[in-house]
């Protein structure tokens, strides 16, 4: 007999109103977005009840020490988001995958030692993917990039940086060599990424219906790709939904959220 899935810890019900978004890549880089975004968020989430922000919530994060300007606007504007009542759910990205890692001391130049992410914002961090029940149906959040299988060369540099020794020993070093590493890291990645086919840095189609099966979910919510979308499926047999998330970019015109209610989940 096929095992089935756990049910889900997260259960939305008739009444709440849930908000969805990733790929917001907030830092001093681009306040301009940053502004956009937590404006809309404010407003948006005033009559919400529950926020997902599905990865790359920031455009770098080297350890829970650092936050440049921009950033910190977004922590105080998500603490305030908790305070007023409402459940955030923070998922990590392929840019914020140290958020709530823990820092090592000698690493540490503050005194006292820097809340973590959650402490401060009051965020519950997702493990990537999480299934969570949306009125009635199992839904299945992820950020994105452990769907993109045909990127080889991504998924080893992926491992890596999420293997517990590395992470370590990363935050290990002083905050200002951590920056310097992130921003070679960074211009590596877009150099690569420059000579790759579109379809090598997309979702491959046997990972997400893997992913959806394992799960018991016949709806998918992601991000990471830049590519918003409503994909219909099959899965099973049975009719099924993909939903990919917009990337955020002032000067361009993206972005955006999803709102889930009982009556569906529709552009907000």
């Amino acid at each position: 007999m096929e095992r089935q899935p756990p049910s889900p810890t997260i259960e939305l019900v008739a009444g709440d109103r849930a908000l969805f978004a990733s790929d917001m890549h907030l830092g001093e880089h681009d306040p301009a977005t940053a502004e956009v975004f937590l404006a809309r968020l404010r407003e948006l989430a005033a009559s919400a009840s529950h926020v997902f922000l599905l990865g790359d919530l920031f455009e770098a994060w080297v350890g829970d020490d650092f936050a440049d300007p921009v950033c910190e606007r977004a922590l105080d504007a998500l603490r305030s988001l908790t305070r007023a009542g409402c459940r955030l759910f923070v998922m990590r990205g392929n840019r914020d995958f140290l958020l709530d890692a823990p820092l090592c001391s000698q690493a540490v130049e503050a005194t006292p030692a820097p809340m973590s992410f959650s402490a401060r914002t009051g965020a519950e961090m997702l493990e990537d993917p999480t299934a969570v029940g949306l009125f009635g149906e199992r839904a299945l959040l992820a950020h994105g990039d452990a769907l993109c299988t045909d990127d080889a060369d991504y998924q080893r540099f992926r491992a890596l940086t999420r293997d517990a020794g590395w992470q370590r020993a990363f935050l290990a070093r002083p905050r200002e060599e951590r920056i310097a590493i992130a921003q070679d890291l960074r211009a590596r990645s877009e150099l690569s990424k420059s000579s790759k086919a579109d379809f090598i840095m997309d979702v491959n189609a046997g990972a997400v219906e893997a992913a959806m099966h394992a799960a018991g979910a016949r709806l998918l919510i992601h991000g990471h790709t830049h590519r918003p979308a409503r994909h219909s499926l099959t899965l099973d047999g049975q009719p099924a939904l993909r939903l990919v998330l917009p990337d955020w970019d002032a000067a361009r015109g993206r972005g955006g959220m999803l709102l889930a209610t009982a009556q569906g989940i529709s552009e907000a």
